[in-house]
């Protein structure tokens, strides 16, 4: 017999929306449970930008100082290798924020230190080795969740179950919510690669026309992103692994005599890019929000920034509300109307940068610099605009829920 559980909210899913909005509504004095499947936060492949919009939120916090002692880089203007031109895209220096600068900081880390801070607050749980299997309905509304643990079944029924588990979410798909896909010309292959202490500074990545690579530093290794055309792994792999890496040092010189660690296949992984967004984010008793209800693809590194974006509004919103009882279907959709905007604005802006700016489109001749970029170098001042647009987004949030007392 399942084990059952009761309280005000459930939040499936212990990734940047997740943690975030437990935390922001523990603080606000409702009782959330978090349900995380694995057992820990490392994974090799998730985002590790922390954009001056969520610096910001730190800060409101108070725990922006403890955030920076973790190990991390500091990133004050991005800049690129395009088609082997170097070329400067966005300086944070004049943003109005505290942190003019993206914090470079692997994912893990992050959560760890956001679990342990929410852990301060009574009203929060976390559950890890907890995974959300399916929705409890009554006549047509969400009143909770079905885990699979370690020690068996869970039911935990709630006033109201956020869905953030990522882009290949269940509760998505059990809440029966339709999805919108936009076509994304591009994939990704992932990979390590050793790190050596002459190696240059991390730049926003090294472009030729149709592929990128993007190295993000984990201290003593590479993690490599290597950018190709949307279902051409079966080619590349056809044309061997030598050539493959060849095609990486034609990118970054520097790293010859390194790639011959990717000896076997296996050690390069492919990550399908999507770029989707639910066309409604709830329904009675459920909300699903960051890549739940909108994945994004990794251009401009925005995805954990806008995810933590909606937890904070998920709060701002429904906190007062919750602490006292069920949200109404109307309260579940002020949160899409107020994050729908922003999302499908970053959304159609990756659309324009794979098709136009990664694979070439915008430039008439394969050497040259797509006429963005171009304007971008002759004009400094323009790098103000990627730099507001990739650092704060359309409408950042600020913390306007409740603490308890």
């Amino acid at each position: 017999m399942a084990e059952k559980l009761q309280t005000r909210c459930v939040i499936a899913g212990a990734g940047p929306a997740g943690i975030m909005a437990g935390y922001a509504l523990a603080r606000a004095g409702v009782p959330v449970i978090v349900l995380e499947k694995h057992a820990d936060f490392f994974r090799d492949f998730r985002g590790d930008t922390i954009h001056p919009s969520t610096l910001e939120l730190m800060h409101e916090l108070g725990l922006l100082e403890e955030l920076l002692k973790q190990p991390h880089q500091e990133v004050r203007q991005l800049s690129g290798v395009v088609n082997g031109e170097a070329v400067p895209i966005a300086d944070f220096s004049k943003l109005s924020t505290r942190c003019k600068f993206i914090a470079f900081m692997p994912q893990w880390d992050f959560l760890n230190f956001l679990s342990t801070e929410a852990k301060q607050y009574p009203k929060f749980q976390l559950l890890m080795q907890h995974e959300v299997v399916d929705l409890i309905f009554e006549q047509r509304r969400v009143t909770g969740v079905r885990a699979k643990t370690p020690n068996g079944e869970l039911e935990i029924r709630a006033d109201l179950v956020i869905g953030a588990d990522g882009r290949h979410s269940i509760v998505q798909v059990r809440g029966g919510l339709e999805r919108q896909e936009f076509g994304v010309p591009i994939d990704v292959l992932w990979m390590r690669i050793l790190k050596r202490q002459d190696d240059p500074q991390q730049t926003f990545g090294f472009f030729q026309h149709g592929k990128l690579l993007v190295l993000l530093d984990r201290g003593d290794y590479w993690q490599c992103g290597f950018v190709i055309p949307k279902g051409g792994l079966d080619e590349i792999k056809a044309r061997g692994l030598p050539q493959f890496q060849n095609d990486i040092v034609s990118f970054a010189g520097f790293l010859r005599g390194r790639v011959s660690e990717l000896d076997d296949w296996s050690k390069i992984k492919l990550l399908t890019v999507q770029i989707n967004r639910l066309r409604d984010w709830c329904r009675n008793g459920l909300l699903c929000i960051g890549d739940s209800a909108h994945a994004m693809s990794p251009a401009g590194g925005v995805g954990i920034n806008l995810a933590i974006q909606d937890a904070v509004a998920t709060a701002n919103l429904l906190a007062d509300k919750l602490r006292n009882g069920a949200v109404s279907l109307d309260d579940l959709r002020q949160v899409q109307i107020r994050r729908e905007w922003p999302t499908r604005l970053i959304q159609e802006m990756q659309v324009f940068i794979h098709r136009y700016v990664v694979t070439g489109r915008a430039s008439g001749r394969r050497n040259s610099l797509p006429f963005i970029v171009r304007l971008l170098k002759w004009f400094p001042v323009l790098r103000q605009f990627p730099a507001r647009f990739i650092g704060l987004g359309p409408r950042p949030e600020h913390f306007r829920s409740p603490t308890a007392t």
